[in-house]
């Protein structure tokens, strides 16, 4: 009897240390293990911040007095609360990530503005999370005649991955291009700030990878851009009028080569 009882000890000693050994193996382990991201909820009018060391992510409620709050996660972004609402006209917000310099802001080491003719490809991806409410999912492009890093653009490229609840773009339908592959309405207007060519898709896009030059270069063939105009922005969010809280920006990437 006294021997099993000192087996036992002994094996119970055995199951201690190993499990000392793991825990330290776990504790040396831990400097090299990468902490997850910590959301950040944005409720400032146009509060924004940082993500990836390359792109800038903006609450930008700009037609609204009404809260409107978006958690920034390390890829994207999702609207948290959207207590706006209006029934037509301008939409309340426009939410979004970008590179480049958008009115008083550039995004983190970004190589933008360019001019048009020295950038030999713009590659893009974009993938977004769709909910229920009235808005629209825009992804927008900003140029001008000069290297703005400030202030609006004359000329506002917008391509409209989604749209529910009735609403459209500035200006009205000149016909339908095929770019990437796919077939859109395009529209052109003014808004009373800038120039507006919209590219509207025939039904949602949940995601997509393009050349953001192949946008370029059909409104260069429509309009009075041209290789001299300067490239200042890339960005991707969501236009609300009601609603959408949950609308998802998933993921977003741009380069300028």
């Amino acid at each position: 009897m006294e021997c099993l009882i000192e087996v036992e000890e002994a094996m119970k000693l055995i199951r201690s240390l190993a499990a000392a050994a793991l825990l330290a193996a776990a504790a040396l382990a831990s400097p090299g293990v990468t902490p997850a991201h910590a959301d950040t909820l944005i409720c400032a009018q146009y509060g924004s911040t940082t993500i990836q060391g390359k792109y800038t992510v903006m609450n930008n409620r700009w037609g609204s007095a009404a809260e409107q709050c978006i958690n920034v996660t390390g890829s994207g972004f999702r609207i948290a609360s959207q207590k706006g609402s209006t029934s037509g006209g301008a939409p309340l917000s426009y939410p979004a990530i970008y590179i480049g310099c958008h009115y008083d802001g550039c995004s983190p080491g970004t190589t933008l503005p360019r001019r048009l003719n020295q950038i030999g490809s713009a590659p893009s991806s974009i993938s977004y999370g769709y909910v229920g409410g009235t808005f629209d999912a825009a992804y927008d492009i900003w140029m001008d005649p000069t290297p703005k890093t400030t202030g609006v653009n004359q000329m506002e490229l917008m391509i409209w991955f989604n749209r529910q609840g009735g609403v459209q773009p500035v200006g009205g339908p000149v016909g339908n291009t095929t770019i990437g592959g796919r077939t859109w309405q395009v529209w052109q207007g003014n808004n009373g700030g800038n120039d507006v060519v919209s590219y509207v898709a025939p039904s949602p896009i949940p995601s997509w990878s393009f050349n953001v030059l192949d946008f370029v270069r059909d409104v260069d063939a429509r309009t009075r851009v041209d290789g001299s105009w300067y490239l200042t922005s890339i960005q991707a969010g969501f236009e609300p009028w009601q609603g959408g809280e949950g609308l998802t920006v998933n993921s977003f990437s741009a380069d300028i080569r």
